[in-house]
């Protein structure tokens, strides 16, 4: 038996879609995408700015999930849902909603690396750990969110 097909029973048949390689890389894909923004608000709040750890990287959270949210209503979950204004006011909202779950294992996972742990990282003597916390902490919270919106966002089973 393949892997395909000890998936396929373990998995119930509505949640097939969640397995699906090509959407799964494609999420992944924009989650570097979200990665980058969210790093480059936080490195920029907090190296130019000076705005603390967890405020900077909240900020970098919310860039990340519009940003996130954009792409993948283009193009991994194109074609899914009305086309409508309300429509994508509609999976933005939800979209806030579902990824708040993510957004809370992100922060605590990021508050955890860099307020809990004793890391430095030290580069031409400036500390930066708190931006190599970020992709840990992130890696984390994308599994959260792929399911979250795969299965309420954009309901990829309702239409399987």
């Amino acid at each position: 038996m393949d892997i395909e097909q000890q998936v396929r029973r373990i998995v119930p048949d509505r949640f097939e879609s969640l397995v699906s390689g090509v959407r799964f890389g494609q999420f992944v894909s924009v989650g570097v995408v979200g990665a980058i923004s969210d790093n480059t608000v936080l490195a920029v709040l907090g190296l130019v700015f000076g705005v603390s750890d967890m405020w900077a990287k909240a900020a970098g959270v919310e860039t990340a999930i519009l940003v996130m949210f954009l792409v993948n209503e283009h193009w991994t979950f194109a074609g899914q849902g009305d086309a409508d204004r309300r429509s994508f006011a509609k999976r933005l909202g939800k979209s806030h909603l579902v990824r708040s779950g993510g957004v809370a294992v992100q922060l605590a996972i990021y508050w955890l690396l860099t307020q809990w742990l004793t890391v430095e990282l030290l580069v031409a003597g400036t500390d930066l750990w708190f931006i190599a916390a970020s992709p840990l902490a992130i890696g984390v919270a994308m599994l959260v969110n792929y399911v979250a919106e795969s299965i309420f966002t954009w309901q990829v089973h309702a239409d399987e």
